[in-house]
């Protein structure tokens, strides 16, 4: 059943996630701003939203278009100069040339074989045009998780206010503590990780920079977008490395120097994310070893995908801490958070 409606159920989590993580800004300007209506609120937090992310498009968009039409015509370039008799020798050439014109094409179209995989073809053609023209389905999906958050953001109020009246209230107290104790991880891991991002991302476009490297402040800041996720900036390497490559082609730089100046950035740039910005932002949010942290991303991104893994930490954590708590302690500190909560009921007006 969680496959069939995952396509349904993706826009609706995404969507409460923004919404969970926006939830303190509408808060904010709705306490210290003075703004009481909800709705006025949010409209103001998704206004903020939007042009803060169209200030640094706007921002941005000067050097990163300079830098990109820079390294495509160093790739032009780059292309031009390349004479085919550097990697395929004259021999070789006619061979290749003298099979050309041997070839039998009208055999070759009888031939059955080839026949029946054209007609196996053809109908996966059709299904990848059909695909490219399910942009307007996507554009549906985004509309409809843009009405979740509008309408997650004026209802969160009564959402954390009233999801503990649908729970049984022999477990009340037990799944009150748990939820509390989510909000806490997930506050703090999410915060921590998005500055440790912003900064990773300032630096890898700081140093892409210095080194010369083409679009070297769009690289960085897609690697900082990336490290939301731990250890995931390693997939911005491949593209790095072609970058080296045009850039020793336009400068006429050794290849091995233009990729020793990129791996000497990401040594510098992950020493300080894992010596200083991670231990003073982070602290100890996860207190998980590097080997628990792959294998929690692992498991947590097979089951739920990218969203699985950008939760994996939060989850993970929250997992072994209740597992000291429930069953390595045998519920000792239960106990006490059960009698803290049942003070708290008395206390409600209409409570038994």
């Amino acid at each position: 059943m969680f496959s069939r409606l995952y396509g349904v159920l993706l826009p609706f989590f995404v969507s409460f996630l923004l919404a969970y993580v926006l939830d303190p800004i509408v808060g904010f300007i709705q306490t210290k701003c003075r703004v009481r209506n909800r709705a006025l609120a949010v409209f103001v937090t998704l206004l903020l939203a939007v042009g803060i992310v169209v200030g640094a498009v706007s921002a941005l968009r000067r050097p990163v278009t300079e830098q990109v039409n820079s390294a495509w015509t160093g790739f032009q370039a780059y292309i031009a100069t390349i004479d085919i008799n550097d990697y395929v020798s004259a021999e070789t050439q006619e061979k290749l040339l003298k099979w050309q014109t041997e070839w039998d094409w009208q055999a070759a179209l009888a031939n059955p074989e080839l026949t029946n995989s054209i007609k196996e073809l053809l109908p996966k053609i059709g299904n990848w045009i059909t695909g490219g023209l399910s942009w307007l389905s996507e554009l549906m999906v985004v509309f409809i998780g843009f009405m979740y958050l509008i309408f997650l953001m004026i209802d969160f109020p009564n959402i954390r206010a009233k999801y503990s009246h649908f729970v049984p209230r022999q477990i009340r107290p037990q799944v009150v503590t748990i939820m509390e104790d989510i909000d806490r991880n997930m506050n703090a891991y999410f915060r921590g990780q998005a500055m440790v991002a912003t900064c990773v991302g300032i630096l890898f476009a700081l140093g892409f920079t210095i080194t010369g490297m083409p679009m070297g402040i769009a690289m960085g800041l897609i690697i900082g977008l990336l490290n939301m996720v731990p250890y995931m900036q390693a997939l911005g390497i491949p593209p790095c490395i072609v970058l080296c490559i045009l850039q020793s082609a336009q400068t006429g730089q050794p290849a091995w120097l233009t990729l020793l100046m990129m791996a000497i950035v990401f040594i510098v740039v992950q020493s300080i994310q894992d010596l200083i910005l991670t231990p003073k932002i982070m602290g100890n949010v996860t207190g998980l070893s590097p080997a628990a942290i792959l294998l929690s991303l692992s498991i947590w991104g097979a089951l739920f995908g990218v969203i699985g893994m950008i939760i994996a930490l939060p989850l993970t954590t929250l997992i072994i801490s209740y597992y000291d708590r429930y069953v390595a302690n045998r519920g000792v500190r239960s106990r006490a958070h059960q009698g803290h909560y049942q003070g708290r009921l008395r206390k409600e007006p209409g409570s038994k």
